[in-house]
């Protein structure tokens, strides 16, 4: 199973892919833009990505532009949608409110990320067994 870590601070990368490391196939871009290409990639291999952890702050392209655009990409092409983790340092409610808008975002964490919490999250969504 694979997962897409979308992260513009390298520290964070780092722990979010050894945390994600023991059951998924982990690939990391720095920014929106990077992930769009991710995302295409993963799709023309046939080995789409089952989870994306998102930033929502980032430069060139951050992840609400980002996620709004593979939507309406998996729309578009009637490809099942990832399960799209939104993470940020902003516990700005409005930020929550414009990931879950649409129903886009299947899930948010405010950084630092706790690995029991991200865990939770990924059992909630399917994506692990208890």
């Amino acid at each position: 199973m694979r997962a897409l870590v979308v992260e513009d601070e390298f520290i964070s990368r780092i722990v979010l892919e050894k945390m994600l490391a023991p059951i998924f196939e982990v690939d990391v871009v720095v920014n929106g833009a990077e992930a769009l290409e991710a995302f295409e990639l993963a799709h023309s291999e046939e080995r789409p990505y089952r989870l994306i952890l998102m930033d929502i702050m980032m430069p060139v392209k951050n992840g609400l532009e980002a996620l709004e655009v593979i939507r309406q990409r998996e729309d578009d092409r009637t490809l099942p949608r990832a399960k799209v983790i939104m993470t940020t340092a902003l516990a700005d409610i409005k930020t929550v409110v414009r990931a879950f808008d649409s129903g886009q975002a299947s899930a948010y964490i405010v950084k630092p990320i706790d690995k029991d919490k991200l865990f939770r999250e990924l059992k909630t969504l399917g994506l692990i067994d208890d």
